[in-house]
């Protein structure tokens, strides 16, 4: 009977932000906002173990005194992904553990997504999985919101920040917004690292087409979950709000 690998959550919290200055730490309900993500995460059933990743003191002091395990990383590294690998390899993972990339500015976050995400991994030649949801041509529109298609086995066939498929003959056509959650395998991990940014991954900024382009299967996982992200300051009065409601 095939077993599910080990799983590890990483968080990256950056402290520079050109549009939120230190929003790893912005306070939600009296706590850092990386506290809020790093617990929705730990309610994952599959999850062996949640670290936060970051390159500020504060964020680290921060991190000790509020008992969330939290690694120091370099400051000058050209993705969260790298900085994903590097907490990874102080952490000494094995080559077959599963590494999940966790946004850190989703304080709404629902394990459940994790959940998703991970359990393809019981089959050996599963890769990388992300998720994509379903979303109106009005939302397909807008280039900040990434856009994805895919096969019938629901490989990734690509991923743009343009309207994918172009609806040539005016059709109803179907449209998957793509949410930046990854999961990958530890040596798929370390190769993404090792490869130079692709040509695609430099037109369209999208870090995920460096995967495509050297032929590493992306498996999608097709959800009803909605992210929502804290981008500036005032987005923080909606999350409290929710969380209220919530609650």
């Amino acid at each position: 009977m095939r077993t599910l690998p080990k799983c590890f959550g990483i968080i990256p919290a950056r402290y520079g932000s050109s549009r939120f200055p230190g929003k790893p730490l912005a306070e939600i309900q009296g706590k850092p906002m990386f506290w809020h993500v790093y617990s929705q995460a730990c309610k994952c059933p599959e999850m062996t173990r949640v670290v936060v990743a970051t390159d500020d003191n504060r964020i680290l002091t921060a991190a000790e005194n509020l008992n969330v395990p939290a690694l120091m990383t370099q400051k000058d590294h050209p993705s969260g992904t790298d900085r994903i690998l590097e907490a990874a390899r102080a952490l000494n993972l094995p080559g077959n553990a599963v590494i999940v990339n966790i946004q850190g500015d989703e304080p709404l976050l629902d394990p459940a997504i994790l959940t998703e995400i991970l359990l393809p991994f019981i089959e050996d030649d599963i890769q990388v999985t992300t998720p994509v949801r379903e979303i109106s041509p009005f939302e397909a529109k807008n280039p900040d919101l990434v856009k994805a298609v895919f096969s019938e086995s629901r490989r990734a066939l690509y991923f743009s920040r343009s309207i994918i498929p172009f609806d040539r003959n005016n059709q109803t056509n179907r449209y998957y917004g793509h949410i930046g959650l990854y999961a990958f395998r530890m040596n798929v991990l370390k190769k993404f690292v090792e490869l130079s940014p692709s040509s695609l991954e430099t037109t369209e900024k999208l870090e995920q087409l460096r995967l495509l382009e050297n032929d590493i299967p992306i498996n999608i996982i097709l959800t009803s979950y909605t992210s929502i992200s804290v981008d500036r300051p005032e987005d923080i009065n909606r999350v409290e709000k929710i969380l209220s409601e919530n609650n």
